[in-house]
């Protein structure tokens, strides 16, 4: 697990710079968080869509890379149940659904420790490439 961790703590990666936090990672498993600031904020006042997406889609990203192959998004979805809101942290869980030996499929939950924010869905096309560290 040490390497998926350090293959996903690449300063360059835009998951870091928007202030996701990796906190678990395990087998087909993993979960991450975002304190939404100002700074992820749309013109309505809640959190933008494309920062739920962004923490959504990462945890996706290591859950599916957990296994130590390189695994690429081949599709996704979101749904926005509630608004996230200035000051919530933002917790994602993603887990392994089904999975074949070329395609995984994930589901992920966004909540705010109250409520379901968001619902993902991706599937990843599985490579025979190595996860490598940078």
């Amino acid at each position: 697990m040490e390497k998926i961790k350090n293959f996903f703590k690449n300063e360059k990666d835009f998951s870091k710079k928007i202030g996701i936090e990796l906190i678990d990672i395990h087998y087909g498993y993993a979960k991450a968080k975002l304190k939404i600031t100002e700074f992820h904020l749309n013109q309505a006042g809640v959190a933008h869509g494309g920062a739920i997406f962004t923490l959504a889609d990462f945890t996706f990203a290591v859950a599916s890379n957990s296994f130590g192959k390189v695994s690429l998004a081949i599709n996704t979805s979101i749904s926005f149940i509630h608004a996230g809101k200035l000051g919530d942290e933002l917790i994602a869980e993603a887990k392994l659904v089904d999975e074949s030996n070329r395609l995984g499929t994930y589901e992920v939950v966004v909540t705010n420790g109250e409520k379901k924010i968001a619902f993902f869905t991706g599937t990843v096309y599985k490579t025979k490439a190595d996860v490598i560290e940078n």
